[in-house]
C-alpha cells in the first residue's frame, strides 16, 4: 500500500518551503511536491526586500530555502523535479465535516496519498511573448516592481501595461528611475483616475504611449531598448530604455484543484485568510496562488506557516473521524 502523508505542499517557493519546515517541526509526515525551489524570484540578480538579507540572489535564495527543507530528512519527502497535474478527494467520511483523503497526481506518473493539501504553487507572470523578452528576463526585463524597482535607479524604464498594476509599477518606480514610460495596447489607461492623475503630475513621466503594440525588446548584454508598433498608423517606433517592467497580470497556477476548491473570477484560490483554509476541508493555501491582494515572499512565507499550523490542528480533529479508519 502507499505511503500516506499528513501533509503534501505543492510548491517550492517561499511559501512552499515554509510551510514543509514548520510541518516538519510539528512532527508531520510531510511531502513536498516542486519542479524546484525558489519560485519566481529565482530569476532576480539582487533581491533587497528578504528581511534578513539586504541583498541576495534569487539563486543563492532557493538554495537557502532548499538547505532549510532538506535539514529536515526525516519528516519530509521531496519529490522533485515534479508538478503536480491534478488533486482528488478520495475516500471521504460522511458527515458535516466530510473529511477526506486526496490523492495528487504528478507529470512523473506520480499518485501520492495524503490526509491534507496546502497548496502554494504560486503563479506565472502573463508574459508579453516577444523577441528578446525570455533572453533579457533579470538583465532588464523585470515583472514585480515592488521587488526590482530599486535596482533601476538612474534608469531609463518602460512600464508595459496600463491597468492598476501598472500604474502602481510606475508609482514605485518614480523614486529611483531617471524617466518612466508608460506602453499601453488599449486606446486608454484602464488603472485607477486618481492614481493616473496623480502620476501625470510627476516629471519623471516621460510618455504614455497608447495603442502600442509590443514588438520587440531589444539589447545586448542588458536591455537598450523597447520596439513597438503604432496600432493606429502602422508605424514602428523604438524607446532607448534601460529596462521594462511588464505589468499585463499574472496566471493563477491553480488549474489541479479547479474542480475541487473555490476560484476568484481570476482564477485564484479563495481563502479565508484567518486559517488559511479553502471552501474544501483539508486543503489549504497561501501565497501567490491565493486571492490575498499582496504578492510578496515574505508575505507568502508567513502565510503559509499559518496554513502548515491551521492544517497540524486540523489533522489533531480528523483523528476523531477518520477517513482512512475503516
Amino acid at each position: 500500500m502507499a505511503a500516506v502523508y499528513d501533509v503534501i505542499i505543492i510548491g517550492g517557493g517561499p511559501a512552499g518551503s515554509a510551510a514543509a519546515v514548520y510541518a516538519a517541526r510539528k512532527q508531520l509526515k510531510t511531502l513536498l511536491i516542486t519542479e524546484s525551489f525558489g519560485g519566481q524570484s529565482i530569476v532576480s540578480d539582487d533581491i533587497q526586500n528578504w528581511i534578513g538579507e539586504p541583498h541576495i540572489s534569487g539563486f543563492e535564495l532557493a538554495k537557502k530555502f532548499e538547505a532549510h527543507v532538506r535539514a529536515y530528512p526525516e519528516q519530509v519527502a521531496i519529490a522533485m523535479p515534479e508538478r503536480a497535474v491534478k488533486v482528488r478527494a478520495e475516500r471521504c467520511a460522511i458527515g458535516e465535516e466530510r473529511m477526506c483523503d486526496f490523492e495528487v497526481d504528478t507529470d512523473k506518473g506520480g499518485a501520492y496519498v495524503g490526509k491534507t493539501v496546502i497548496l502554494v504553487a504560486g503563479a506565472r507572470r502573463r508574459k508579453l511573448g516577444v523577441a528578446g523578452e525570455e533572453k533579457f528576463e533579470g538583465k532588464g526585463v523585470a515583472y514585480c516592481s515592488t521587488c526590482d524597482a530599486p535596482l533601476f535607479s538612474g534608469k531609463r524604464v518602460a512600464v508595459v501595461g496600463g491597468g492598476n498594476a501598472g500604474l502602481e509599477a510606475v508609482q514605485d518606480l518614480f523614486p529611483y528611475a531617471s524617466e518612466v514610460t508608460i506602453v499601453e495596447y488599449g486606446e486608454a489607461l484602464k488603472g485607477d483616475t486618481v492614481t493616473l492623475e496623480e502620476i501625470k503630475k510627476n516629471p519623471k513621466l516621460k510618455e504614455i504611449a497608447l495603442n502600442a503594440q509590443t514588438l520587440e525588446v531589444m539589447g545586448d548584454k542588458t536591455v537598450s531598448g523597447l520596439k513597438y508598433k503604432d496600432r493606429k498608423t502602422g508605424e514602428e517606433k523604438l524607446l532607448e530604455i534601460d529596462g521594462v517592467f511588464v505589468e499585463i497580470g499574472s496566471v493563477s497556477n491553480s488549474e489541479m484543484v479547479k474542480d475541487l476548491v473555490a476560484l476568484d473570477k481570476y482564477g485564484q484560490v479563495v481563502i479565508d485568510s484567518k486559517h488559511a483554509s479553502t471552501s474544501h476541508a483539508g486543503i489549504f493555501a497561501a501565497g501567490d496562488i491565493t486571492d490575498d491582494p499582496y504578492k510578496q515572499n515574505n508575505i507568502s512565507a508567513g502565510d503559509a506557516v499559518k496554513a502548515a499550523l491551521a492544517a497540524y490542528a486540523y489533522l489533531q480533529k480528523r483523528e476523531k473521524v477518520s477517513p482512512a479508519a475503516a
